[in-house]
């Protein structure tokens, strides 16, 4: 009986890390990212600053095998959907590789780095566990598609086209 019930609280468990998300905890809103002019930002901020448009969030970083792979489906999507807003958030270990990151790839869009990285306050927060990772807002600032990694791009560009 133990073990029947240890397993359904594993399971519970994982359900609910997995789940879709509406919106984001306290702890990710609150948190600060590193802008590209060195200054910190709050991250309810920037899903603040985006409020009115559809928001494509990417979590990624440039020592990243996938994230650089995913790079052509990306700018596909924003050619694809011109009247969404992109942000990018890196999991660099430092300024100076996320920033060469950026220029070497051509992200077009917002950029922000977490500070401590993938498995720190704010990553915890976002519940990251595999980047790239792609988050999508609607509008009102809603979570609409919480957890997309590389090979979800038909369901990514699914969900756009169910907000325009």
């Amino acid at each position: 009986m133990k073990k029947i019930f240890a397993l359904f609280i594993a399971f519970i468990t994982f359900s609910c890390t997995n789940a879709q998300k509406s919106s984001f905890s306290k702890e990710a809103l609150s948190e600060t990212l590193l802008a590209t002019d060195n200054g910190q930002v709050p991250f309810k901020n920037i899903i603040k600053k985006h409020k009115g448009k559809t928001l494509v969030i990417e979590i990624w970083a440039s020592w990243c095998g996938d994230c650089v792979k995913a790079m052509p489906k990306i700018k596909e999507l924003q050619a694809n959907n011109p009247d969404v807003d992109y942000v990018f958030i890196s999991m660099d270990k430092t300024a100076d590789k996320w920033k060469a990151g950026i220029e070497k790839h051509e992200l077009k869009g917002e950029h922000y780095m977490a500070n401590d990285q993938m498995k720190g306050v704010f990553g915890k927060a976002i519940d990251l566990d595999w980047i790239p990772r792609y988050i999508i807002l609607d509008k009102t600032g809603k979570i609409v598609l919480y957890r997309a990694i590389e090979t979800d791009f038909d369901k990514i560009n699914e969900t756009l086209k169910g907000l325009k």
